[in-house]
């Protein structure tokens, strides 16, 4: 049985890490808790911007440390409400249809993503996928450290776990397929014997031509 993994931001949803940590900030258990957490995150937007451009890792662990001395609680409250509000109405019209011509071929889907592993659950169970790669927040005492636990899934991270996951599976990569819209992802895409480009940023689409590799274009 072969594999399909899919990146999540931009490839089936059009929203971006940003958004569903930004929903966080803003439903803290009061407006003072909520203006403290947006004020730390603006003094650290700066950095937020530099690492984005030269360091995806880097991006990830800054922005998830918005989530410092949250609760376990507050985090399982929130996820059906913020899958809800920030995912569901932002997925790609198309994004299911596309899941389902890769189980349809029998494949096992995976979602691939910097977002945090409860919430791409619900996104799992709500497009049809089976498995989830992502990241996931430490927790010591039932709270929120802001630290991210190891591996960090950015990046040329992202290759190396796929190709864990497709060893752990029994999946040949020959006879995967991976797709996303970022160039970020070319190690990603690099490693299977099917890569695709949906919605491709400029740099990506590039590659996609050079290469031959299939863009699909799915509509907001």
């Amino acid at each position: 049985m072969a594999a399909s993994y899919f990146d999540v931001d931009g490839t089936l949803v059009t929203t971006n890490l940003v958004h569903p940590t930004l929903y966080y900030m803003l439903h803290q258990p009061t407006p003072l808790h909520s203006a403290a957490k947006l004020g730390r995150a603006l003094l650290k937007a700066p950095w937020m911007a530099l690492a984005e451009s030269r360091d995806r890792r880097m991006f990830n662990e800054l922005l998830f440390t918005s989530f410092e001395g949250c609760s376990e609680d507050r985090l399982v409250a929130l996820a059906e409400e913020t899958f809800e509000r920030v995912f569901k109405p932002n997925i790609y019209p198309g994004a299911k249809e596309l899941i389902r011509t890769s189980l349809d071929k029998g494949h096992e889907v995976v979602l691939v993503s910097g977002a945090l592993d409860f919430l791409m659950k619900l996104l799992a169970d709500h497009l049809g996928a089976q498995s989830v790669i992502a990241n996931k927040l430490e927790l010591k005492d039932r709270f929120c450290t802001g630290k991210l636990l190891r591996p960090v899934v950015a990046g040329p991270e992202k290759a190396r776990l796929v190709r864990e996951h497709a060893r752990a599976a029994g999946h040949d990569l020959d006879d995967c397929f991976a797709y996303s819209d970022s160039y970020s992802d070319v190690p990603m895409l690099s490693v299977v014997g099917h890569p695709a480009c949906i919605n491709p940023d400029r740099k990506l689409a590039m590659l996609a031509h050079a290469y031959h590799w299939p863009v699909v274009h799915l509509a907001a």
